[in-house]
């Protein structure tokens, strides 16, 4: 403001100085929606992923390691029906397991859900606090946290969520989650347990079958470590090391099981 002999009135801050307050850009509803899709979307890819690597290296290796076995025993029926008979019972265990698995889990989402809720009810004051000590940890003052904690404060929904995510580190589980669980695990369980079987249906051999199931299992093996590891790691490196890795493993697996099966039917039970 200019005075009557020309000089800025006391009144007025500097403009180099003063600087109006800008709003806080809220996230608009699409902006939002878009984020929470592409949220659930990683979340779900990720789960069906380890629901394939968990089933299919079951598959590949347990059903191998047994008709492997079972092979010395030199009846190719017997080899297919007792391989048959656990790479089923074995697919269905397996998603059963994976059905349990992810309703323990929203069972324990939901309950945790719940006592966050209550205690948000009855003491916000304390939940308050520890919304300042998470954010802390991030590194952010009390002072900037303050507005985040009345925002929250506000809005009882949104605060539970941030509580879960933030202090419990939860995941909130789709309710198609079990039974996705269960159906990928089983079919990645039965593919990766059926592949060594192929040898066994074709040929009358026992002992050449067995040859050629080890080599297609041990390729197998060898591929899918590698793309496991790489997935995860990013790195050639770490996949060459899961190609050794799960392949040493399904060997052991086999030759073990060989060997036993082996053993007791060299020996002469009375």
């Amino acid at each position: 403001m200019i005075s009557a002999s020309g000089a800025k009135s006391e009144l007025e801050p500097p403009s180099e100085i003063w600087r109006a307050p800008q709003p806080v850009p809220v996230p608009s509803k699409h902006t939002t929606i878009r984020a929470t899709i592409h949220s659930e979307w990683q979340n779900n890819h990720s789960d069906i992923t380890r629901d394939i690597i968990i089933g299919f290296a079951d598959g590949l290796t347990v059903p191998f390691a047994l008709t492997a076995g079972i092979s010395s025993l030199g009846s190719s029926k017997l080899v297919v029906t007792a391989g048959l008979s656990e790479l089923f019972s074995g697919a269905i265990s397996m998603g059963l397991g994976a059905y349990l698995a992810a309703v323990t889990e929203r069972d324990h989402y939901l309950s945790e859900e719940k006592r966050e809720q209550e205690e948000i009810r009855c003491t916000p004051d304390e939940e308050k606090e520890e919304v300042y000590d998470i954010m802390y940890s991030y590194g952010v003052s009390r002072a900037a946290t303050k507005p985040l904690v009345d925002a929250l404060a506000a809005n009882s929904e949104q605060w539970v969520r941030f509580m879960m995510d933030f202090e419990l580190k939860l995941e909130k589980p789709k309710v198609s989650r079990a039974w996705i669980s269960a159906v990928t695990m089983g079919l990645a369980y039965f593919i990766g347990g059926i592949i060594p079987m192929i040898p066994y249906f074709i040929m009358k051999n026992v002992t050449y079958a067995l040859f050629v199931s080890i080599g297609i299992t041990a390729v197998i093996l060898l591929c899918f470590g590698f793309v496991k590891n790489y997935i995860t790691i990013r790195t050639r490196r770490s996949g060459a090391y899961g190609a050794v890795q799960t392949l040493v493993v399904g060997v052991l697996a086999a030759a073990t099981s060989y060997g036993i099966v082996r053993a007791i039917d060299g020996r002469k039970w009375v």
